[in-house]
């Protein structure tokens, strides 16, 4: 297969039934807040790792404590160099958890100044991708899933969302950051999931 193929391959996705056990295991602890508030960024936004624990608190929040609409990216994959086209919204769901997550970390004692990391580890320091990628495994074996994904996953699973409720390639590109609309393709394939509803869904 060459590599023009393996893009077009339909990316590996969580089911929804996977989606709402990973957020639902990590939204029932207390102490998983911070992590159900990664995974809910995850999805919500299509954020890479290394985007999301690049985040400090300065972005996504305004001088008034206020969750912002729009986050401009510091932190985003190299070869997508238009610093202009790493922006991403935040919907309301997700903003309403940052803005819960901040008290929690003012509860707890964490730093809310603009330059301080976001997501941070037990030990105070800024949290790390090899550390989000262990907690994605974490979670969904919490939740009970047979097999587990890795974090990029969660990318792929967003995407697929999105073009779910908006199938437009072009959208899907702008919500996704991907330099390249030939990469966007593989968004556009049925998952098995579809193509199980669509088959329930046939007149016989």
């Amino acid at each position: 297969m060459s590599r023009y193929d393996e893009d077009l391959v339909a990316p590996r996705t969580l089911t929804d039934l996977e989606q709402r056990a990973l957020l639902r295991a990590s939204g029932e602890h207390r102490d998983g807040f911070r992590d159900h508030l990664i995974f809910s960024l995850a999805l919500g936004t299509a954020l890479r790792e290394h985007e999301i624990v690049g985040l400090d608190i300065g972005d996504v929040f305004d001088e008034a404590g206020r969750a912002r609409r729009r986050v401009q990216l510091r932190v985003f994959k190299r070869s997508n160099r238009d610093r202009s086209q790493q922006q991403i919204l935040l919907n309301e769901t997700v903003r309403a958890k940052l803005e819960k997550f901040r008290a929690w970390k003012r509860g707890s004692g964490e730093s809310l100044d603009p330059a301080a990391p976001l997501f941070v580890s037990r030990k105070g320091s800024r949290l790390s991708t090899r550390q989000v990628r262990r907690l994605v495994h974490v979670w969904q074996e919490r939740a009970g899933a047979d097999v587990t994904h890795n974090f990029h996953t969660l990318r792929h699973t967003s995407c697929t969302n999105y073009y779910r409720l908006k199938p437009d390639p072009r959208a899907v590109q702008k919500f996704s950051r991907h330099a390249s609309l030939r990469m966007v393709a593989r968004y556009t394939h049925p998952s098995d999931e579809d193509h199980a509803r669509t088959i329930q869904g046939l007149r016989c």
